[in-house]
């Protein structure tokens, strides 16, 4: 067999994403990557394909081009319409499909969209496969004989199967009844989903982010903009808010004193409930806060840190017989529950921790000393890859030495952004925002002469 070069293309560390109005993500795109991921699953097996989505207004256009593609190249479709990611994963488990494709741009507005996939086990695709499939679309589109063209039907009762899935993650003994929640599904694939969990386990919702037409999804709403669900809670004197993104994948927290929560202290108050199952050990990622580090190892567990991206956390807990890991972002995942991120079941595990041991989050939390950390980004649109600058490393190299022991830098590119990501840690909060500017400043100078 000929041999598939590692160069990646399309995929980045979270599937493929693009702007749809700029032409870097497009109907004809996303029908011939459909095609071409069928050819490549053909090879594999002879189950159908789920194709679900997240609720921006391009999802409608991807669907059916991806419909178009998969039956081209002779594999049978079924439609789930809008729901969370980790419901396809499941649903891709749960129904023996051979792979689960999600149209998403998670976070990022609706102008954006994005492709992912999962395989038969509710995983993300080895990079094997996403490299045969980008291997494959360098061949012209030629659909299979017709006898042989795909099917494709609907799912209709996808979004109650995986309502059914979340609360069967929860311990039947507890009832949610004494607790008032806001849940904001950020206008995305939550919507129709998180309410009627929270809902039929017994608490009181009051809701947000749920009326999603297209365009709204992540706007000033959801995880990535929780300050409107700080101002619900205090309003409505709730236990919690928990805002969703838009693919569902990941959330954000705030207490019944308005201070959010992230994602660091989400997976600290899972730890302390699950010690003895987690065999020694729990996964941060590099921009992991040293406070969430320090907490667990007073709890007697290592610390393992993964490259950003919630596929390098999995490799990671796999590598180590681990279970549990995640991202400041709000990117949990618990492998004794699920097989991917699931912000329905974190918020899930969080509210199970709550009730057991009749603490509230701040309680929970309050071992978590966080040290002041500054993260900046950078528009950076050069295929040029900046960490590799010797100027730039000598500048980050500078001023790890002024920060000392207790203070990290990290310079990265972002995986699903044209963005340079400089995040500054330490001790002193006017310090690292003193070197934090000059990191920019820096990256801004070394670019312009990269250009």
């Amino acid at each position: 067999m000929r041999k598939i070069s590692n160069t990646r293309q399309f995929f980045g560390t979270d599937g493929i994403r693009g702007s749809v109005d700029n032409g870097e993500i497009s109907a004809e795109f996303v029908m011939k990557l459909g095609w071409a991921a069928g050819k490549v699953l053909a090879k594999q097996g002879s189950g159908p394909v789920l194709v679900g989505k997240d609720t921006r207004i391009s999802g409608y256009m991807f669907e059916s081009a991806l419909e178009a593609g998969l039956s081209a190249a002779g594999v049978d479709v079924r439609l789930l319409g809008p729901m969370p990611t980790p419901g396809i994963a499941f649903l891709t488990k749960s129904t023996r499909a051979q792979a689960g494709i999600v149209i998403s741009a998670s976070h990022n507005l609706f102008h954006d969209n994005g492709i992912k996939f999962f395989s038969a086990e509710g995983t993300k695709l080895p990079d094997s496969v996403e490299l045969e499939i980008e291997h494959q679309m360098n061949h012209s589109m030629t659909p299979v004989p017709s006898q042989h063209l795909g099917k494709a039907r609907r799912i209709t009762d996808a979004p109650r199967r995986y309502i059914e899935f979340c609360k069967s993650k929860i311990r039947t003994d507890l009832n949610f009844h004494k607790l008032r929640i806001i849940i904001d599904c950020a206008n995305g694939a939550t919507y129709h989903i998180a309410p009627k969990v929270f809902e039929e386990l017994g608490a009181e919702v009051i809701l947000h982010g749920v009326s999603p037409d297209g365009l709204n999804i992540n706007e000033k709403c959801g995880a990535t903009s929780p300050d409107i669900l700080k101002k619900l809670v205090k309003e409505s004197r709730a236990d919690m808010g928990i805002a969703f993104d838009g693919d569902g994948d990941r959330l954000i927290i705030v207490d019944h004193q308005g201070k959010i929560l992230d994602g660091d202290d989400i997976l600290y108050i899972i730890t302390r409930s699950r010690i003895k199952k987690l065999n020694g050990a729990v996964v941060g990622t590099v921009m992991s806060n040293l406070g969430l580090e320090n907490a667990i190892n007073e709890l007697e567990l290592d610390f393992f840190r993964a490259a950003v991206g919630d596929r390098y956390v999995m490799e990671l807990l796999l590598e180590k017989n681990l279970t549990l890991g995640g991202e400041t972002s709000g990117h949990i995942i618990n492998l004794d529950l699920t097989t991917t991120g699931d912000g329905i079941i974190t918020a899930l595990q969080v509210l199970e921790t709550v009730l057991l041991t009749e603490k509230s989050l701040s309680e929970l939390t309050s071992s978590v000393k966080k040290y002041p950390q500054l993260l900046k980004n950078i528009k950076f649109d050069t295929n040029v890859d900046i960490t590799q600058n010797d100027e730039l490393n000598n500048a980050v190299h500078d001023a790890q030495q002024d920060l000392g022991s207790n203070g990290r830098i990290i310079v990265r590119p972002s995986g699903t952004e044209p963005l340079i990501r400089v995040m500054v840690e330490g001790e002193n909060k006017g310090k690292i925002e003193i070197i934090a500017e000059e990191l920019v400043n820096k990256v801004n100078s070394v670019a312009a002469k990269l250009h």
